[in-house]
């Protein structure tokens, strides 16, 4: 495979992937450069959401496509906002400032910070793959009690590392790039391709 569509618009999940796939030679497109809208994503598990995205982009695009469902799981509020981590305050607009804000707020007074983002990646080498890869990746840390960091997208800025005594949003790119979920899922897909 030489070739791939992202299935995806979210610029960070975006600078992401190009940094994690440049060593690997292939060339990377994205469904925007292609002209095709997002997939629906009305499932209520990462993994349905990104095989109905592989598929979409596949269909239309007749190239291979590797499609992203990620979020944040905590576990005081039952795993939420999970699968719902873009849209988790809404859709008018997204925006990674009023999500953070909300997930502080329904923090309020919780000791239990544990959380979770989470990435399962779904490669379809066509849109009729009866065996599409799938790969997962978990990072673990807390939700803080105020944001901090630059750096990131998402709910970076709140998302702590008590091992490292930093906000994922503090990470130099490339520290982010070896341990984030995403790579830690990328990491399971290439070893599954080589096989």
């Amino acid at each position: 495979m030489n070739k791939l569509v992202i299935a995806s618009n979210n610029p960070g999940k975006l600078r992401e992937f190009h940094h994690l796939l440049a060593p690997l030679n292939i060339e990377v497109q994205t469904q925007s450069q292609l002209n095709i809208e997002e997939a629906a994503e009305p499932h209520n598990t990462f993994i349905e959401n990104a095989l109905a995205k592989a598929r979409h982009v596949s269909r239309l695009s007749g190239l291979p496509a590797l499609a992203d469902d990620s979020g944040i799981c905590v576990s005081a509020l039952g795993g939420a906002p999970g699968v719902l981590s873009a849209r988790f305050a809404g859709n008018d607009p997204k925006s990674d400032q009023n999500n953070n804000k909300k997930l502080l707020h329904d923090m309020h007074g919780i000791t239990d910070r544990r959380a979770h983002y989470y990435c399962v990646l779904v490669l379809m080498q066509h849109v009729d793959d009866p065996q599409p890869l799938i790969a997962e990746g978990e990072w673990h840390g807390e939700i803080a009690h105020e944001q901090r960091g630059e750096g990131g997208f998402g709910y970076d800025s709140l998302f702590w590392l008590p091992a490292l005594g930093k906000m994922s949003a503090e990470l130099e790119k490339g520290e982010k790039a070896q341990l984030s979920h995403r790579s830690q899922a990328l990491n399971v897909l290439m070893e599954k391709l080589n096989d």
